[in-house]
């Protein structure tokens, strides 16, 4: 009779402990500009990769408002985007060594200006420091067929390796990439 009592006492224990452990763990609501990555692969290798957050429109105005024309934008939402070449690769005609780097722009209306740079794991673009650029390229800016409610940047194929395009709202910009 003696294990009734004990086994009823044990399986209480058991309990009360894992509500407490289960219920000490608190997840924090899906941010509104959630990350992503994207890759640039020959023949399943990856070539580079892109970690960037990816901000919404919601009926904002988005260049020339939300994101000033002519000024460094950290390209999407939260921390810098940053950009890995796990190998040399020619990046809008001009040779980038493998390495991270933050990959930062300037809008404008007709041209963007992309950028890499040395400071990576930053906030934003507010430390952002032009003499820590490797490398900067410009783009034409063009208009996207349809709205692209979220920030988006992927890798497309190109009759010489890829292109990586950015797009948000109605704006577009293709930056080729070619590995060496």
């Amino acid at each position: 009779m003696k294990t009734i009592p004990t086994l009823l006492v044990f399986a209480c224990s058991l309990l009360f402990f894992a509500q407490n452990d289960l219920s000490a763990q608190v997840f924090p609501a899906l941010d509104k500009s959630p990350a992503d990555i994207s890759y640039y692969r020959v023949n399943k290798q990856p070539v580079a990769k892109v970690i960037y957050s990816r901000p919404q429109k919601n009926d904002r105005e988005i260049f020339g408002s939300l994101v000033p024309y002519d000024k460094v934008w950290r390209t999407g939402a939260n921390e810098c985007s940053e950009i890995t070449f796990y190998q040399d690769v020619m990046l809008g005609g001009q040779e980038v060594k493998a390495g991270t780097y933050a990959l930062f722009t300037i809008p404008g209306k007709e041209k963007w200006t992309i950028i890499l740079n040395k400071g990576t794991d930053q906030w934003g673009s507010y430390g952002y420091d032009a003499g820590e650029d490797v490398l900067r390229v410009e783009a034409n800016a063009e208009e996207t067929p349809a709205v692209v409610e979220a920030f988006s940047i992927v890798f497309s194929d190109a009759d010489q390796g890829s292109k990586m395009v950015l797009a948000w709202d109605r704006t577009m910009v293709s930056v080729p990439v070619m590995a060496k």
